[in-house]
């Protein structure tokens, strides 16, 4: 009897284990996905480049604050869809490394960090990147755009290519899907049903036409090198390059020779 009730206990124990750590992942995964950092509307950003400021209005009345950097006689231009932390101040400046390059470069905040405003759901941040590929249509024609995307930024980057027939599609610490990244991380959780954020890159791969390189470091340990791999082994065309970065993670591809050697003939 005394085993059957410490055998129960332990059981109890961890049943409400298991359902302490589903409800974290279902009420608070936006805080978990999203690490926004917030400037204030009046702020302005100090960059080593000249910019023009963007603010594009959506359909739900949301503000999505940009920068468009441009250079004379640029090779294209780069739509880049940053990572899942910080704000424009940041990623303007590391997006200087393509306008130093030759170069124009939009660059914008999502939902809810930096300057733009909005309430963020898949849906509405699918739809955003749409509008940014609009408002670069309207100032390149697509055989100069080249769609940027890292880490959380390569969903939207693929969305997009799959939408459309841009020059070029570069993938920086891709994913197969989020729920598959975090399904690796808690195997046991009913993943799928906990998740609103399922952003299911794999679906929309394959509808790309135009070139696919991805980079992806073999020591990434937030976005596992095989989340990558996995991705670029599901593209049936042909025309895709897979570029590992030996001991790269996951903030510092660009420190490595494999990216910097690669990157121009990657661009062109």
């Amino acid at each position: 009897m005394r085993r059957f009730k410490k055998a129960f206990l332990v059981g109890f124990v961890l049943l409400n284990i298991y359902w302490l750590f589903c409800a974290v992942i279902y009420f608070f995964q936006e805080s978990l996905i999203f690490l926004p950092s917030i400037l204030k509307q009046e702020h302005t950003y100090v960059m080593d480049w000249p910019y023009e400021e963007i603010t594009l209005q959506t359909k739900d009345g949301a503000k999505l604050n940009g920068l468009h950097f441009k250079v004379e006689n640029s090779k294209g231009v780069i739509l880049y869809f940053h990572g899942n932390a910080g704000d424009l101040q940041q990623w303007g400046q590391l997006t200087g490394f393509f306008v130093e390059k030759g170069y124009d470069v939009i660059v914008m905040d999502y939902r809810g960090y930096g300057k733009s405003t909005g309430k963020r759901s898949m849906e509405n941040l699918y739809e955003d990147s749409e509008l940014w590929y609009e408002f670069t249509k309207n100032h390149y024609s697509e055989n100069e755009i080249t769609l940027y995307g890292r880490s959380i930024g390569t969903t939207f980057a693929t969305y997009i290519a799959s939408r459309n027939q841009p020059k070029n599609l570069v993938l920086e610490s891709p994913f197969y899907s989020l729920t598959e990244v975090v399904r690796s991380r808690f195997p046991i959780l009913p993943v799928s049903l906990l998740l609103h954020y399922k952003f299911p890159t794999y679906q929309f791969i394959n509808k790309v036409t135009c070139p696919i390189s991805i980079y992806h470091g073999t020591a990434d340990e937030i976005i596992a090198y095989e989340h990558g791999t996995r991705l670029f082994e599901s593209i049936g065309q042909k025309n895709k390059r897979l570029i590992p970065v030996p001991e790269g993670g996951h903030n510092d591809l660009m420190a490595f020779d494999t990216y910097l050697s690669t990157i121009d003939n990657v661009l062109d």
